[in-house]
C-alpha cells in the first residue's frame, strides 16, 4: 500500500471518515469485485463524498485514481484508434482512454448526472464487462478496463435517467450529520488532518494496513465463494417484492454478497449476506415501497440517528400549520394563526415511493 509523501499530496485516511457506514460498505464492495458496477452517491455538498472515493484508491496496492472531467469526449474516455499510422506501416496503434487509465483503481465521476447520456452509457459498459473495445472505421480494438466506479451527483441538481440509473450496481443516499456528537467528531478529525496530515495518517497506519490486506484477501477468494439454491431464491424474492425491472438487481445482490463475505472472511454466501446489502442494489430501482414497521415513537429530545442513510416519504412529512391529532375538523384556527381556514378532510393517494429515489413510471 502507497502512502502519500507530501502535504499537498496527503489523501484523507478511509479508517478515519466518521458517519456514512454505508458509503464505506459500497465503496469496499464495489473494490473488491467492480463488476457489480459501480456506485452512485447521492448526496448535498460536504458530505465526504470525494473524500471516501479518493481514500479508497490508497487501500488498493498501486491503484490510480483517475477523474472523468465534465468536459471529456467519449474520444478521452474510450480512446481512439490511430488510423493514420495503419495506412502509414500498417502498425495499428491504441490512444488509450480514461477508463484504460483507471485500470486496476478507482475512477471517479463527479457530477455524473451532469454528463451527457451516451457518455454515462458507454462508461456504465465498461464499468460492468471489464473490458473496453474501442472501433474506428470498421476496425476494433479491446483491451482489459477493471476499475471501482464511483458516480456522485446532488439531486438538487437533477436526476439521472431511470434507464441510466439502473445501470449503476449499488447506490447510497447521503443525509447531513444531524448529531451533534457526530459532527463534533467530524470536526476535530477533519482539522487534525488539516493541520498535520502525515500525523493523521500514522495515527491511522496499522487500520489502513490491516484493511487493505483484508481487501487483497478478498478479492483473492472471491473466486471461490458460490452461491447456494437458497441465496438465489432469496435474492430473487427480494427483487420481486421491490418490482424491479430485469434481472439487474438480481445479478449485483448476488455480487454484491458475495463480496460482502469475502470481505468478512467467510466461505460460503448467506441469506444474510443478501440482506446486508439488498437495500444498496435496491433503493434506486425499487417500484413497490417496502413494508413499514412501526416502531415506538422517539422521545422528546432524541437526534436521529447519524447513521440514518434514508429520508422521509413526502407522505410522513407534517405541514407546519397542520392541526394536531385530537383537533377536530370543526376547531377553529388557533390564536396567531390569523385567516388561516380550519382542517379539512380529504382523500389520499398512496405513493410508491421509497424516498431516496423518485418511483418509476409503469
Amino acid at each position: 500500500m502507497t502512502h502519500p509523501g507530501a502535504a499537498e499530496r496527503a489523501v484523507f485516511p478511509f479508517t478515519a471518515i466518521v458517519g456514512q457506514p454505508l458509503l464505506r460498505r459500497a465503496l469496499l464492495l464495489v473494490a473488491i469485485d467492480p463488476r457489480i458496477g459501480g456506485v452512485l452517491v447521492s448526496g448535498p455538498r460536504g458530505t465526504a463524498k470525494s473524500t471516501a472515493a479518493r481514500a479508497l484508491a490508497v487501500l488498493l496496492p498501486d491503484a490510480p485514481f483517475v477523474t472523468l472531467p465534465l468536459a471529456a469526449s467519449l474520444e478521452q474516455l474510450v480512446g481512439t484508434l490511430n488510423i493514420e499510422d495503419v495506412l502509414r506501416d500498417g502498425q495499428l496503434r491504441l490512444a488509450p482512454g480514461l477508463v484504460a487509465r483507471a485500470h486496476n483503481g478507482v475512477l471517479y465521476v463527479d457530477e455524473v448526472n451532469l454528463l451527457p447520456d451516451a457518455l454515462v452509457d458507454a462508461l456504465l459498459d465498461v464499468a460492468a464487462s471489464g473490458v473496453n473495445t474501442v472501433e474506428r472505421d470498421g476496425i476494433s480494438q479491446q483491451h482489459a478496463a477493471r476499475f471501482a466506479l464511483v458516480g456522485t451527483m446532488n439531486l438538487e441538481e437533477g436526476e439521472l435517467r431511470p434507464q441510466l440509473l439502473d445501470r449503476f450496481g449499488l447506490s447510497v443516499l447521503l443525509a447531513n450529520p444531524s448529531d451533534p456528537q457526530q459532527r463534533h467528531a467530524i470536526l476535530r478529525t477533519r482539522l487534525a488532518f488539516d493541520e498535520d496530515p502525515q500525523a493523521l495518517t500514522a495515527v491511522h497506519a496499522a487500520q489502513l494496513r490491516q484493511l487493505s490486506d483484508t481487501l487483497a484477501a478478498a478479492r483473492t477468494a472471491l473466486p471461490r465463494l458460490a452461491w447456494s439454491d437458497a441465496v438465489l431464491q432469496h435474492a430473487a424474492a427480494l427483487a420481486l417484492s421491490a418490482g424491479v425491472d430485469g434481472m439487474r438487481a438480481d445479478l449485483v445482490m448476488l455480487r454484491a454478497a458475495r463480496a460482502l463475505a469475502a470481505l468478512e472472511g467467510r466461505d460460503a454466501v448467506t441469506t444474510q449476506d443478501v440482506d446486508a446489502v439488498a437495500e444498496l442494489a435496491l433503493a434506486h430501482r425499487r417500484t413497490v415501497e417496502p413494508p413499514v414497521t412501526r416502531t415506538a415513537p422517539p422521545t422528546s429530545g432524541t437526534a436521529p440517528s447519524a447513521n440514518d442513510n434514508t429520508c422521509p416519504r413526502k407522505d410522513q412529512v407534517s405541514s407546519p400549520h397542520a392541526g394536531s391529532p385530537t383537533q377536530s375538523a370543526a376547531t377553529p384556527a388557533p390564536d396567531g394563526d390569523w385567516g388561516a381556514l380550519p382542517p379539512q378532510p380529504t382523500s389520499t393517494t398512496r405513493v410508491l415511493s421509497t424516498g431516496a429515489w423518485p418511483a418509476k413510471k409503469a
